[in-house]
């Protein structure tokens, strides 16, 4: 800071140069011709109430882990093992984001944090550093997980992107380059870097990027081996340059500077054959006369006791292991999960229909029969929860299509033999 009181007999504000006689305090400030002025104080003091409501609109409104679970149940019909692991894993990631939004703002502790450790009389380290911790999902097709990891986005408010990592290459082949996937995030974020640096990444069908074998081949694996180490440095923590229009870099363009290291990343597969790793290491008992028959473990079983060496095998590399320490395991929704997706869920397909049909003034009902039989299709195609509206789009076409136009049309009834053979359902006229 300039010193504006030099070659001055009169004491000036050394902030704005103002003298003594021209405003109504000037405070000395230990050293040598040192002032401030009652203005420059109310100006360091708005701009101090600025950064403070800054903090506050960026921290995110946390939830704790038993509302948060809470409202997922709103959404997602069963997984509630799955659901709790990510309750507390997504509220302890933004508890950090939002202790580190205090701390840079308040030079290392905020005034809460202090009048709260005096209240205690208890002191804290102010450098214990709060790691990351992203999350690893794996499934079946259909289980719920893209819907969990958009759920909580919704929920916490804060920017959400999904990306099929199958579509990224490593930088300089032909493909999608890693780094576009934050630029997606900054899109949905309106381009307001602050609130995507706080937002959710779903990288899907990560199972598919895996190195071919364990050996480290000598040939390049663009599409498995290499992704993963792209993925590297934007998982954990770094500033990436990123081009406002996406495509690949070159020295004369500008680029977008985003902060990833409070971004979430949400790591999701099937990851088909991991239960029989898992199965693998845990059945490695002795064997002969004294060695016990031990009944096989169905999947839901196994895959909740998977460890990072078991994810090794499977093809991801020891690094990105590293960088994904919660691990969900979901499991295949059953007959009986399938009709409360059907029904209870605020989005539930059949939910949506009676009330499309409602605004056309027609009532719509589905009963038992029509519902098991829906889940039990979709359990036969293998689609889980996903081909749920696909049956039952299918079902509803004719009579989506005829009733806007028969306005004698004033209920309709789903019966199995609708879903399972495509009869028509049942349609009551009005008698007149």
């Amino acid at each position: 800071m300039a010193n504006k009181n030099i070659g001055n007999d009169e004491p000036r504000c050394s902030f704005c140069g103002k003298p003594e006689a021209e405003v109504e305090h000037l405070l000395a400030a230990p050293g040598d011709n040192i002032y401030i002025c009652n203005n420059c104080v109310s100006i360091c003091q708005s701009e101090l109430n600025r950064q403070e409501a800054k903090v506050a609109t960026d921290a995110v409104a946390l939830l704790p882990p038993e509302k948060l679970k809470a409202e997922l149940d709103k959404y997602i019909i069963g997984q509630d093992e799955a659901k709790r692991v990510l309750s507390v894993a997504v509220y302890n990631h933004y508890k950090r984001v939002n202790y580190n939004l205090r701390n840079v703002t308040h030079g290392g502790r905020s005034r809460d944090d202090e009048r709260t450790a005096a209240e205690r009389g208890s002191t804290h380290d102010d450098g214990v550093e709060l790691s990351k911790s992203n999350i690893l999902m794996f499934g079946p097709s259909g289980c719920g997980k893209t819907l969990l990891a958009q759920t909580l986005s919704k929920i916490l408010n804060v920017p959400f992107a999904m990306v099929d990592a199958t579509t990224l290459t490593e930088a300089g082949y032909v493909g999608e380059d890693v780094e576009n996937i934050l630029l997606r995030l900054i899109k949905n974020a309106d381009f307001d870097i602050a609130a995507a640096e706080r937002g959710i990444i779903y990288i899907d069908e990560v199972d598919k990027i895996a190195r071919k074998s364990e050996n480290v081949s000598i040939t390049r694996d663009v599409s498995g081996e290499g992704v993963q180490q792209s993925l590297l440095k934007i998982i954990e923590s770094t500033v990436s340059s990123i081009p406002p229009n996406g495509g690949r870099k070159h020295p004369q363009q500008e680029f977008i500077h985003m902060d990833t290291t409070n971004v979430l990343f949400i790591l999701g597969g099937a990851f088909v054959g991991l239960d029989k790793i898992v199965s693998d290491r845990l059945g490695k008992t002795r064997i002969g006369f004294g060695g016990a028959v031990q009944k096989e473990k169905t999947s839901d079983e196994v895959l909740p006791q998977v460890q990072p060496q078991d994810l090794i095998k499977f093809g991801l590399i020891p690094e990105l292991v590293g960088r994904v320490p919660v691990t969900v395991a979901l499991h295949d929704l059953k007959s009986d999960d399938l009709v409360r997706v059907l029904t209870e869920p605020k989005n539930a397909v059949v939910k949506q229909y009676v009330k499309l049909l409602d605004l056309d003034g027609v009532q719509l009902e589905f009963d038992v029969g029509a519902l098991s039989a829906i889940a039990d299709k979709a359990i036969a195609l293998h689609t889980g929860a996903r081909g749920l509206r696909t049956i039952v789009e299918n079902a509803m076409l004719d009579i989506m299509y005829k009733v806007p136009s028969d306005k004698t049309i004033k209920k309709i009834i789903i019966t199995s033999e609708t879903i399972r053979d495509g009869k028509p359902p049942q349609v009551v006229k009005d008698a007149a």
